[in-house]
């Protein structure tokens, strides 16, 4: 079996974490126990291209044992766990492409590494294992029945090269399940991107004023905390609907360009270039603290960062200290990268859960229906999104409400008025 991970040697120390982050993952376990059961991927080949964290190993095993021959490689550069990789290649065989901290030459390398499994389906985070395949592994696509994409970011870029008429195998949009963007956007992004600032920095968030630069789900997620955590927060946007949800909501919005002047701590989530560029590095305040926790290490400009400092430095682990020319210190968390990996150790399980549960019925829908589906992005299907919120909070002990006959026939009727 071929891989690359730092060290074999960790391969124990993983499986304890791995067992650890399962323990608040029913849902995906009950699915493994029917893929046991049922085999839907015998015969299948998939390559995963994703964070290689504990949560991504409880994946990996649930697809296993539904049959799947697998690949994994990693989806950013410091998201690796290095002990759960070793703990896949050794005790799971699964053939593990992943070392934290890689260059982006080793980080390509890797992916292609998992491409060459020739995989009938490809699950990605990020899309760039696909436009790898689309790009530069032309021969595989014979090979592709359909993937799906775990995040915003990589759903943004597949439905532009559908759109360009470039994608040649059908994808399904796991991020745009209700029970993956809601709870993982919102609540995962939210608590993990606090805990890697924290780690890293280990400053008081009480009094300070903290910029989150978008309001999607994972901006609202960052925003509540911080603001949970006694933060002034400020909100910065495009959109005017996002904007105006965010005033609602209570907080401050300004312009990148004012927002710079006050800030503390500032943290990107837009899935945008750019976002905070030279005009506001100089207008910030000595001592302020930067991270993203978007999907690429391109929201913050750190090459004009670079540009207009005299010096750069490692200060604390995760943490780097670039000495502008004007005399102030700028500090950037997590080389730019997702800081909630980069940093600490990316979503809580519980929450990672539901997500990679849409990733393993997503899989499964794919398989079953191949042959069946367009070159194009499909919403999850919403009776899978149900499932995994009725599995989920019977997991929990949590009861609902069944309509009654009487109900059920009253909203689908039209003649029953006042």
């Amino acid at each position: 079996m071929d891989f690359h991970v730092k060290d074999l040697n960790l391969a124990d120390q993983g499986r304890l974490r791995v067992e650890w982050a399962m323990r608040e993952m029913p849902v995906l376990q009950s699915i493994a126990a029917r893929f046991a059961r049922e085999k839907p991927f015998e015969g299948v080949r998939l390559a995963a291209c994703l964070h290689v964290t504990t949560e991504t190993a409880a994946l990996m095993k649930t697809l296993k044992a539904g049959g799947a021959s697998l690949a994994l490689c990693a989806s950013n550069p410091l998201s690796t766990q290095d002990d759960v990789a070793a703990y896949l290649a050794k005790h799971e065989e699964v053939p593990t492409f992943a070392i934290k901290g890689e260059d982006s030459d080793t980080y390509y390398r890797h992916i292609n590494q998992a491409l060459d499994l020739k995989p009938h389906l490809t699950m990605d985070d990020g899309a760039d294992l696909v436009f790898t395949l689309h790009s530069k592994r032309q021969e595989l696509i014979e090979h592709a029945w359909g993937g799906t994409e775990e995040t915003t970011t990589g759903v943004i870029r597949l439905k532009a090269m559908a759109a360009d008429g470039v994608l040649r195998y059908p994808m399904i949009a796991v991020n745009d399940a209700h029970t993956k963007y809601l709870f993982d956007n919102r609540y995962g992004t939210g608590q993990s991107t606090i805990d890697g600032i924290l780690r890293a920095t280990n400053r008081l968030f009480s009094g300070s004023v903290f910029v989150v630069s978008g309001y999607g789900w994972c901006g609202r997620g960052v925003a509540m905390r911080a603001k949970g955590m006694g933060a002034r927060v400020v909100i910065t946007e495009t959109d005017p609907l996002k904007a105006l949800e965010a005033v609602m909501d209570g907080y401050q919005v300004l312009p990148m360009a004012e927002a710079a002047r006050i800030g503390d701590f500032f943290c990107t989530v837009t899935g945008d270039i750019k976002v905070i560029r030279e005009e506001h590095f100089l207008a910030m305040k000595d001592g302020a603290i930067l991270c993203n926790s978007g999907h690429f290490n391109v929201e913050l400009d750190l090459e004009a960062l670079a540009k207009i400092s005299k010096s750069r430095r490692p200060i604390r682990e995760s943490v780097e200290e670039f000495a502008l020319k004007n005399g102030r210190c700028l500090y950037v968390l997590g080389e730019g990268r997702l800081v909630n990996l980069a940093a600490a150790e990316g979503h809580p399980s519980v929450v990672m859960d539901m997500s990679f549960a849409n990733q393993s019925l997503a899989s499964e829908y794919l398989v079953k229906n191949h042959g069946k589906l367009e070159k194009k992005v499909y919403s999850m299907p919403a009776e899978i999104d149900r499932e995994i919120a009725r599995l989920k909070l019977a997991a929990m002990g949590v009861e609902i409400d069944l309509l009654t006959p009487e109900q059920e026939k009253y909203l689908a009727s039209y003649d029953l008025g006042t």
